[in-house]
């Protein structure tokens, strides 16, 4: 960041500067560790004045300091102090608003100090939600320079996922074929969602491996239900038999290839298909983001046309609307405008108008956009991009199997993040985990894959 100043000589009454500032969750978290204040009416999910609404109130005084960005950053810039600090408070601020600190220069004083209006308002509805006055001493000096960096900072991991497991554990277990789970991995991760009453396992494969691995891992398998099938295509049959007799609801991925399992999900007759494609979401749990952030399609279609975006987009959405999401599609490519060398850009764009059409319901659907324009208000606002997605995506459909791949993993192993996997548009949700996954991402699958079947089962009553 490149920071230039405004040295006493150069300000003149009417000069004027603003900062936009999108408020996180995570902004209260830093603010309370770095002031001490640890109020929970800030940081927690407790009704404390008994409205019957929850507070996630963000301190006043967080809000206030953005005034004091402005003054540092811009207008006079580096170089300047405070002096003095008026301040009346207008409305309260939540994670999520997004808010234009805005100075004004009132007066410069004979002691090289300025006088300046300042203000903070909700860039959506333009309310004020503090006014008031400034006397800092401006610099004297001129500073022309690149800014200091300054290092991104892990708050909080697994916020989202905890609360999608809060969300689960009330429902019932939902009754899921856990197909080939004779590996520690895929064999813990199933019981240790049926340990917190997600999931009721019906363990598929060949019985002796299972038990086997059970008694390698000092797993406890007594009261569940195993069907010994010798072979892993057979078992992901037997998986699909299950679910059309209606004893399970989702199915699980063990210890078994993923073109195995789906195989006999996609036969015409005796398959799983209910009209739509097969499609994979990544559910990430990403430190610092307000929400939880899809990628799709990253493991199944591989260079999908644009009849499958379609379901790719539609099955998102849906997902997204059962986890009480409110979904904003952005549409990735290389670039933010159409290029018809650039097919992902063609197909972004006529995603777009197929939901403006109604052709794909239920969300926002904006492209093409480039990764930063998607995610970033800034870089949105820097390219001149308006609507309800730009900046603010929540679902990320990428142009390609490849593309998606290597974005979910360098949210993984750059960012921090986790992903819940889950392949939807069959008859069930089918979750689909790595043998890399950790316990929260396998035991978060599952409770995407419940919340998403209980939902979807509300809606056809």
């Amino acid at each position: 960041m490149h920071l230039v100043n405004r040295t006493f000589d150069e300000l003149a009454p009417g000069d004027v500067a603003e900062m936009r500032r999108l408020i996180t969750a995570d902004d209260a978290y830093i603010f309370a560790v770095a002031s001490g204040n640890h109020n929970p009416m800030h940081l927690t999910d407790s009704d404390l004045d008994g409205d019957g609404q929850t507070e996630r109130v963000v301190p006043g005084m967080l809000v206030a300091s953005l005034i004091s960005a402005v003054l540092g950053m811009k207008l006079p810039g580096p170089g300047t102090l405070y002096r003095r600090q008026v301040l009346d408070f207008h409305a309260r601020v939540h994670a999520g608003d997004e808010m234009i600190a805005r100075v004004e220069v009132l007066e410069k004083l004979a002691d090289g100090a300025v006088r300046l209006a300042t203000s903070v308002r909700r860039a959506g509805d333009g309310v004020a939600v503090l006014t008031g006055e400034a006397v800092v001493q401006a610099p004297s000096e001129k500073f022309d320079h690149d800014g200091i960096e300054v290092p991104g900072l892990i708050v909080e991991r697994h916020r989202h996922f905890e609360a999608l497991l809060a969300r689960a554990r009330p429902l019932p277990a939902l009754p899921t074929a856990v197909v080939c789970p004779d590996d520690p991995n895929s064999l813990r991760g199933a019981l240790l969602a049926a340990e917190q009453g997600i999931i009721t396992p019906v363990l598929i494969g060949r019985a002796a491996a299972i038990q086997a691995v059970a008694q390698e891992t000092g797993a406890n398998l007594a009261g569940v239900e195993i069907v010994d099938v010798a072979e892993d295509t057979a078992a992901a049959a037997m998986a699909c038999a299950m679910v059309r007799e209606g004893r399970v609801a989702a199915v699980m991925k063990g210890h078994l290839h993923t073109d195995d399992l789906l195989r006999p999900m996609l036969d015409k007759d005796l398959g799983l298909r209910v009209g739509r494609r097969f499609t994979h979401v990544f559910v990430m749990d990403v430190p610092g983001q307000p929400e939880p952030v899809m990628v799709t399609d990253a493991a199944i279609n591989i260079a999908p046309d644009l009849s499958t975006k379609v379901d790719i987009c539609q099955n998102a959405i849906d997902l997204a609307l059962s986890l009480g999401m409110e979904p904003r599609v952005g549409v990735l490519s290389a670039v933010e405008t159409v290029n018809p060398a650039i097919q992902s850009s063609i197909d972004a764009a006529l995603l777009s108008k197929m939901a403006d059409r109604g052709q794909i319901t239920g969300g926002l659907v904006e492209g093409p956009l480039a990764m930063d324009n998607a995610v970033d208000i800034g870089a949105a606002r820097t390219k001149g991009l308006k609507g309800g997605v730009a900046g603010r995506a929540n679902i990320l459909v990428v142009p390609g199997l490849d593309a998606g791949n290597m974005l979910a993993k360098q949210l993984a192993f750059m960012s921090h993040a986790e992903g819940a996997g889950l392949v939807l548009g069959a008859r069930v949700p089918v979750i689909l985990n790595s043998r890399s996954d950790s316990p929260m991402s396998r035991l978060a699958s599952c409770a995407v894959a419940a919340i998403h079947h209980f939902a979807q089962q509300g809606k056809r009553r």
